[in-house]
């Protein structure tokens, strides 16, 4: 009898468990194949450390060869599943096309930047959802600062130095935080015209920063900020944006080279094409992980709606904490559908957050214990070091490089603002002049050259072929401006990370 093959699509937070978990499990039982785009997982709440210059990239990026033994990686993104025939088709790195049949399929392909209609944003913003991002606006935050220095108009110089960042939740929080004392560092050698310092903007149309959390975590993020330096416009939003500034709700135009787009994300486009029953861009699935009508097949994390047994009604949030475990409880029921263990209903119960500040500064509520200043950042570094499945000594020797060692302010070059747009199916992935094409179907759909620069998306188009359903549509449209939810918070996405960070720590 041969093994049933387990074909996990996917390799963020929830598959990267997924996977881990179920290797575990089955002990050679199954046939266990992992589909994604690059052969690593991101840790994203470290992210923001990257772009400021904390971390270097690849301490963020964990090996999938190398942590999942028994795990065979193939290397592509999903275009095209059909439940019927249980086959996935995929383009390849190099443009070349494939297709994977299996007998239990997980999709844990995550999500993507949320786009508002706002004029100008997709042209003239950039999102922090990958490490192309990252490495981006490292480069280009450095770079600004060294025009600013070297600039004699004052407005010009003014300008480049000052830094846009729309939403509050955890990413933009942080981005904030962590790049207002990136570039406080690289003025300290590149001095800037007198009277001139950094200018860091963190926008939201919520009452206050970080809203998902408890208020005495918001309350002691928004001061730090503050005392940093940091301009911190809460309920305020972005009209219009220029490829010289944007234009404020309230009516300000801010001159910046600059915008940051950190408004949360939307499920991945993929899971609308799935034919079976969404909700809010969703797929649908009960407490098991199972999507109803096809018992082969599992969704978890950012791509599914997961019933929330802790709030009847709910369903759990778009943020890693879930998606972590989420990844466990589906290994767990894809072993128990071939009859290793038994299968478990999700639940869970939010055990506390940490919200790193930067520095030494931290928020966070281990248990429900409010903590601030450098307690919280031990408490949070912690928490990193215990639930990074990978690259523990060197994020810990990177850091303390960073406590005795000024930051390396330069350009490496090898991220340009085409490669990285904000309209993207794949932020994981950055476009290469004259790469191929990607992604068309195996249906025909249309395809978006990889080096276009044009800023529209990359094409992700699905074509499942499930003839009892029809493609549901996604639900990146209802968040424009609803003054009921937040467009800067990311527990309606993530993230994380938006990287949202659980205390509860699994390594």
């Amino acid at each position: 009898m041969s093994r049933p093959r387990v074909v996990i699509v996917g390799a963020g937070f929830a598959g990267y468990q997924t996977a881990r978990t179920l290797a575990r499990l089955s002990r050679n039982k199954a046939d266990i194949v992992l589909l994604n785009p690059t052969d690593y997982f991101l840790y994203l709440p470290l992210l923001p450390q990257v772009a400021a210059g904390v971390l270097e990239p690849r301490r963020v990026t964990v090996s999938l060869t190398g942590t999942l033994p028994g795990v065979r990686l193939v290397l592509g993104e999903a275009d095209d599943i059909d439940l019927e025939a249980r086959t996935v088709h995929y383009t390849g790195p190099e443009g070349d096309g494939g297709t994977l049949s299996y007998d239990r399929l997980v999709l844990a392909v995550g999500s993507v930047n949320k786009l508002l209609p706002v004029p100008g944003v997709a042209e003239h913003a950039h999102g922090f959802r990958g490490l192309p991002e990252a490495l981006y606006l490292r480069d280009h935050v450095t770079r600004q600062i060294e025009l600013a220095a070297a600039a004699d108009d004052f407005k010009n110089c003014s300008s480049r130095c000052t830094f846009v960042v729309v939403g509050a939740g955890y990413t933009g929080t942080e981005v904030a935080a962590q790049g207002q004392l990136f570039t406080d560092q690289l003025v300290r050698r590149q001095p800037l015209r007198e009277g001139l310092r950094p200018r860091w903007l963190l926008l939201d149309i919520a009452p206050r920063v970080l809203p998902e959390l408890d208020e005495r975590l918001s309350t002691t993020a928004d001061r730090v900020l503050r005392q940093r330096g940091v301009d911190v416009r809460t309920e305020t939003s972005v009209e219009e944006a220029t490829s010289t500034g944007v234009r404020l709700s309230d009516g300000e135009f801010v001159d910046t080279r600059t915008l940051v787009w950190c408004v949360g994300v939307r499920p991945d486009p993929l899971v609308a094409g799935v034919g079976r029953p969404m909700e809010h861009g969703r797929l649908l699935v009960d407490p098991y992980l199972q999507v109803p009508g096809h018992p082969e097949v599992f969704a978890c994390g950012d791509a599914a709606a997961v019933p929330d047994l802790e709030r009847p009604g709910e369903y759990t949030a778009m943020t890693a904490q879930h998606a972590w475990r989420h990844g466990k409880v589906a290994g767990h029921n894809v072993a128990a559908s071939f009859g290793v263990g038994t299968r478990r209903a999700y639940r869970h119960r939010d055990l506390g957050f940490v919200v790193d500040l930067g520095g030494v500064k931290a928020a966070a509520n281990p248990l429900g214990i409010p903590l601030s200043g450098p307690l919280a950042g031990v408490v949070t570094r912690g928490y990193h070091l215990a639930a990074m499945p990978g690259n523990r000594v060197r994020v810990a020797a990177d850091w303390l490089l960073d406590a005795v060692l000024p930051r390396q302010g330069v350009q490496l070059g090898l991220v340009r603002s085409w490669s990285v747009p904000l309209e993207s199916a794949s932020p994981e992935l950055a476009r290469v002049a004259g790469g191929p094409e990607k992604r068309a179907t195996a249906a025909g759909g249309a395809a978006t050259p990889a080096g276009s620069g044009s800023g529209s998306p990359v094409a992700k188009v699905s074509a499942v072929r499930d003839p009892g359903n029809r493609p549901a549509p996604t639900s990146d449209d209802h968040a424009v401006r609803d003054p009921s939810r937040p467009a800067g918070a990311d527990a309606d996405k993530p993230a994380a990370p938006s990287p949202v960070r659980p205390v509860e720590g699994e390594s």
